[in-house]
């Protein structure tokens, strides 16, 4: 794979407000070249997608989803700016598929990383601190270690770092900013609630 410089992933970056996951994806599938990679990026719709993020969304759908064997559960609600978006077949696709993500990776609590409370977050590092295969490591290499594994733990938990149920190849956070390119408004998922049955109930042996 191409070797991207972080000067122009940060350029890029300027240039059209996407991530740097996104914009050093884009000059790696345009060799390098800013101006083709803006261009794929406004394919993508990512670029659009950015602009139209900080729009307020208060329309939109709950959606419910009953795996086979009605043992898992899920009601969501995704947000979009006007009834007419909400009753477009693409946006309720896109809610149905979304609640059908939820209830198939059981490890999704929170819609982002960014939503996962800080108790959460101190409670993971300690158990990745007490695991017993880097306890004779060195602090810098534990603490490095660690790291590495909190951030992966911590997109395991965010619907918007899965891979797509539907297309691996992108995940929810792109999906959903193609969805706004496409229909023209912010798109949000506000919350989820995932049900298992018989979950948190003792059971006597």
């Amino acid at each position: 794979m191409t070797q991207i410089s972080t000067k122009l992933v940060q350029q890029l970056r300027q240039k059209t407000s996407v991530g740097i996951m996104d914009c050093k994806k884009a000059l790696q599938e345009n060799n390098s070249d800013l101006i083709k990679a803006e261009e794929w990026l406004r394919k993508k719709g990512l670029a659009k997608a950015i602009a139209i993020a900080n729009r307020v969304s208060a329309e939109g759908l709950v959606e419910s989803y009953i795996h086979n064997g009605s043992r898992v559960g899920v009601l969501i609600e995704v947000n979009c700016e006007t009834d007419f978006v909400a009753r477009n077949e693409k946006f309720q696709t896109l809610v149905r598929d979304l609640a059908m993500q939820i209830a198939a990776y059981q490890n999704i609590e929170y819609v982002k990383v960014a939503d996962i409370p800080l108790e959460v977050v101190t409670r993971e590092k300690e158990i990745e601190m007490g695991r017993d295969d880097i306890a004779n490591k060195p602090e810098a290499v534990k603490e490095k270690i660690v790291q590495g594994r909190i951030e992966k733990r911590l997109k395991e938990m965010s619907l918007m770092d899965q891979p797509f149920l539907r297309d691996s190849s992108n995940t929810v956070e792109n999906v959903i900013k193609q969805h706004i390119a496409l229909l023209g408004e912010n798109i949000q998922v506000r919350r989820f609630v995932r049900f298992v049955l018989g979950e948190g109930i003792q059971v006597d042996e």
